[in-house]
């Protein structure tokens, strides 16, 4: 490769990745599409995804020789594996496979940072502000407003709509459990672990409903592909890159850009159709979300430094 190439890719690296991050966190919602698409059930497809992921995590482990014997450690991982993982996106994908496309589906589960900073927050006895209730409000107000263009379109009945929103508040839950167990494992460690536990679970459960067996279709072994290798091993890497490269501040607001993302993608593969409430219900959201991250009160180190 030649020098100036070099030197433009360092220089554009962080924004290449930036840009990598939104398409590979979206491309979960997409996968979800794609699979139920391809006749497959939220449960089968959740459950092989996992399965396979599980599979090939505990091999790289066992290749870089990672710790996985630690009792404490699968404890606290089962845990937040089935709120973070299993529920969470069993919940989307239920959502999405009744009717709730893509993009409403990433703007639900958007909103679970914005439940974190605000009601959570109290919970875990962090100072809230105004403005973060101002912005959890017109977050939700953003939902409603594309949740109700959806109703009238007649895509999905309302209690379809309920699944991702238990999906966000099972994510909600996980973070907040997250921050009060404070897990010592590395993310290596953490990912193995929950996703060795969401594939039990979720396999035991599709055995138990008959949904074990997996279609013949390559559609359907091409999203299991694309969730395994895009949305969890691509995702989390870019994740961490973006986090550690440049802050867990843009990392987390790059995630926000998940919905739009998702809404054209759908639009692109499946030609689900971009809606003037859904339009103004993102913007709506948006503003909430930036109000949120506006009126975060600074860390206290921070304040004791000025």
């Amino acid at each position: 490769m030649p020098e100036s190439a070099r030197q433009a890719l360092r220089r554009n690296g962080g924004h290449l990745a930036s840009v990598a991050l939104v398409l590979m966190w979206s491309s979960g919602y997409v996968g979800a599409e794609l699979g139920t698409r391809a006749g497959g059930t939220p449960l089968q497809l959740l459950a092989w995804r996992f399965s396979i992921l599980g599979v090939l995590l505990v091999s790289v482990c066992l290749v870089l020789r990672v710790r996985l014997n630690d009792r404490a450690a699968w404890t606290r991982q089962a845990v937040l594996g089935l709120f973070s993982q299993a529920v969470f996106l069993f919940m989307i994908f239920e959502g999405i496979a009744r009717g709730v496309d893509g993009g409403t589906a990433a703007l639900i589960a958007a909103l679970q940072p914005l439940l974190v900073a605000t009601v959570a927050g109290r919970v875990l006895g962090e100072r809230t502000t105004a403005g973060m209730w101002i912005g959890m409000a017109l977050g939700l107000a953003g939902v409603v407003v594309v949740v109700s263009g959806g109703l009238d379109a007649g895509t999905a009945p309302w209690w379809a709509y309920l699944f991702p929103a238990a999906g966000m508040l099972s994510l909600a839950t996980g973070t907040v459990l997250t921050q009060r167990l404070r897990p010592t494992e590395t993310l290596l460690q953490s990912i193995t672990m929950q996703s060795v536990v969401a594939g039990v679970v979720l396999m035991v459960a599709a055995v138990l409903t008959g949904q074990a067996a997996p279609e013949a279709e390559l559609d359907f072994w091409a999203a299991v592909a694309w969730l395994v290798f895009l949305s969890t091993l691509c995702g989390y890497v870019l994740f961490v890159f973006v986090t550690r490269t440049r802050g867990a501040t843009v990392a987390s607001v790059l995630l926000y850009l998940t919905p739009p993302t998702t809404m054209v993608w759908v639009w692109l593969m499946f030609g689900v159709p971009i809606t003037l409430p859904a339009v103004v219900g993102m913007a709506v959201s948006a503003v909430g979300v930036i109000l949120v991250l506006r009126s975060r009160p600074a860390p206290a180190a921070q304040r004791a430094r000025r």
